[in-house]
C-alpha cells in the first residue's frame, strides 16, 4: 500500500482501514466492500461515510449491470492509486491505461479486486516539493494544439500552491462536468498557483475554466490543463491590475486580511476565514451546520417511528 494512502489527507481513519482491509486480500477473493467493512468492525454509517470517500477520491468504482435473467449486480473495483472514470474502465476490461507501456516487467499485484486482468501498478513516487514546476509539453482542446514551451509556469511557494490547489477543488464540485480526482488537483495545483502569482483571483480561474464548456467533456483534467496554460494572464497586466485593485488611497499596499471574511457564525470572538467560493460561514461552522441537520433529520424520523407504532397498539373502535 503506498505512503500516500496511510498519509492522504482526505481519508479518514476508516477509508484507509477499509481499502488496507480490501487491498489485503488475495486477488481471488469475490466479497462485497460491506461484507469487509463489517470483518474490519466498520459499522454501517462509518461505512457509508468512508464508501463516499474513497469513490470521490478514485480509489473505489462501481458500476451496475444487468444479467442475462434480468437480475442486476453491482461490481466493484478498488484500486492502491487514484483512477479517473477512464482508466479504471481500461484496468476493469483489461486494456492498457497508457498508450505505452512502462519499461521493466510487472512486479507485485495489479490495480483492481478481483479483476484478473488488471493494469500494474504505478510506482511509489515521492510527494512533490511545496515548490513545484509544471513540465514542459503540448495539450490539446477543440482541436488546436497549445504549446506550453513558452507559457511554462514559474516556481511557485507552498501558499500560493495550497489556494491553487482550493481553487481547481472549488471549480470541480461546482461544475459536474470538471470533476478532477486528487490526483489531479495535486498535479494542476502549480498551474492554478502560477495565475495567483501573476495577480489573478480566485474568480478568474473559475471564469476561465468553465467558460463556454462543451456539453460533454471527455477529459476534465486535460481540459483544465489546456485552458490554465493557453489562458494564462500576461504577468504585465496581472500586475497592473493587482496593483489598482490592492492599494489604496496613500500608495499603501492592503494587507492579507483584506481577503478574508468574518464568519456569519456565533462565535465568542469574530473569526475571519479565507473563502474560496463565496462562503459565509468558517469550514467549523459549514460542518456543525451539517451536523445538526442531521440529527434533526434521525430525531424526526425516531418521533415519527414512535407515533407509528403507538398508533399501531391503540385499540380500533368496534364498529355498530
Amino acid at each position: 500500500m503506498p505512503n500516500e494512502i496511510i498519509r492522504h489527507p482526505r481519508l479518514s481513519s476508516d477509508a484507509v482501514r477499509l481499502l488496507a482491509w480490501a487491498l489485503s486480500m488475495a486477488d481471488e477473493a469475490l466479497e462485497p466492500l460491506s461484507k469487509t467493512a463489517r470483518r474490519a468492525g466498520i459499522g454501517k454509517t462509518a461505512f457509508s461515510r468512508a464508501k463516499r470517500e474513497l469513490v470521490t477520491e478514485g480509489f473505489l468504482h462501481e458500476w451496475r449491470r444487468q444479467g442475462g435473467g434480468g437480475r442486476w449486480a453491482t461490481q466493484q473495483m478498488i484500486s492502491n492509486v487514484p483512477l479517473t472514470a477512464i482508466e479504471a474502465e481500461a484496468a476493469r476490461d483489461g486494456r492498457p491505461g497508457t498508450p505505452s507501456p512502462a519499461a521493466g516487467e510487472p512486479k507485485g499485484r495489479g490495480v483492481g479486486r478481483p479483476l484478473k486482468k488488471t493494469v500494474e501498478n504505478k510506482p511509489n513516487l515521492p510527494s512533490p516539493s511545496p515548490a513545484m514546476q509544471v513540465s514542459q509539453g503540448k495539450q490539446r482542446e477543440g482541436g488546436q494544439a497549445t504549446s506550453a514551451s513558452a507559457t511554462a509556469p514559474r516556481t511557485v511557494p507552498a501558499p500560493l500552491l495550497t489556494r491553487g490547489g482550493q481553487a481547481l477543488a472549488a471549480v470541480s464540485h461546482s461544475e459536474p462536468r470538471l470533476r478532477l480526482s486528487g490526483q489531479d488537483l495535486k498535479t494542476l495545483a502549480p498551474l492554478a498557483a502560477d495565475w495567483l502569482q501573476l495577480g489573478a483571483t480566485m474568480a478568474d480561474i473559475k471564469e476561465a475554466l468553465t467558460q463556454r464548456l462543451p456539453d460533454r467533456v471527455h477529459s476534465p483534467a486535460g481540459l483544465v490543463r489546456d485552458r490554465l496554460i493557453r489562458k494564462r494572464p500576461p504577468a504585465s497586466v496581472c500586475a497592473e491590475q493587482q496593483a489598482t485593485e490592492h492599494r489604496g488611497d496613500e500608495g499603501r499596499a492592503a494587507p492579507r486580511v483584506a481577503e478574508m471574511r468574518e464568519c456569519a457564525g456565533e462565535h465568542v470572538q469574530p473569526l475571519l476565514f479565507r473563502p474560496v467560493d463565496g462562503e459565509t460561514l468558517c469550514p467549523s461552522c459549514r460542518c456543525a451546520g451539517a451536523e445538526a441537520r442531521v440529527t434533526a433529520a434521525v430525531d424526526a424520523a425516531v418521533r415519527g417511528g414512535a407515533a407509528i407504532r403507538e398508533l399501531l397498539r391503540s385499540p380500533r373502535p368496534r364498529s355498530s
